[in-house]
């Protein structure tokens, strides 16, 4: 009994440290030659839950851009971004993250969308209005969902 109530108390505390681990905010993120190394959460990144994000249409849909073979039975997928086959032996995990965080910081003129930036942009419309956007910006994704998405992708070896 006591065995038990002791291995439940250090899970209890475990799970607690990991559900208050700070998440980085959009506007804090640091960046290093457009690479991001700390985790936005400090959570590892499920890729079950990565591959969702990218071939999911209201989410990240990656596919819309880039080709990807494992999620080949996804459909439509783009030719403007660079195939993703072997991104986890081309890029380490902090260049993915700081990719996907904001590409620009790494290809200047890059046309993906930055998926966790909420400043800095020029003309932000309202959702196809044709009117400018009114209050706080919100990321395209958030924090524990770029960090699944860069946990598949370091998935994606050659």
């Amino acid at each position: 009994m006591k065995r038990t109530t002791i291995t439940l108390c250090t899970l209890l505390i475990a799970g607690l440290g990991a559900a208050n681990a700070e998440t980085v905010a959009p506007t804090a993120v640091a960046f290093e030659e457009g690479a991001v190394a700390q985790s936005l959460t400090g959570v590892a990144g499920d890729p079950a839950e990565g591959a969702k994000v990218v071939s999911t249409k209201s989410q990240g849909n990656c596919v819309a851009c880039h080709e990807i073979t494992d999620l080949a039975d996804v459909p439509f997928h783009g030719e403007v971004g660079p195939m993703l086959d072997g991104a986890g032996d081309r890029w380490s995990e902090a260049e993915l993250r700081g990719i996907i965080v904001d590409a620009k910081m790494t290809f200047e003129d890059s046309m993906m969308p930055s998926f966790y930036k909420t400043e800095g942009f020029i003309r932000l419309g309202k959702a196809y209005t044709g009117k400018a956007h009114e209050g706080d910006v919100v990321p395209l994704l958030n924090a524990q969902q770029i960090e699944d998405v860069v946990a598949y992708l370091m998935t994606l070896k050659d």
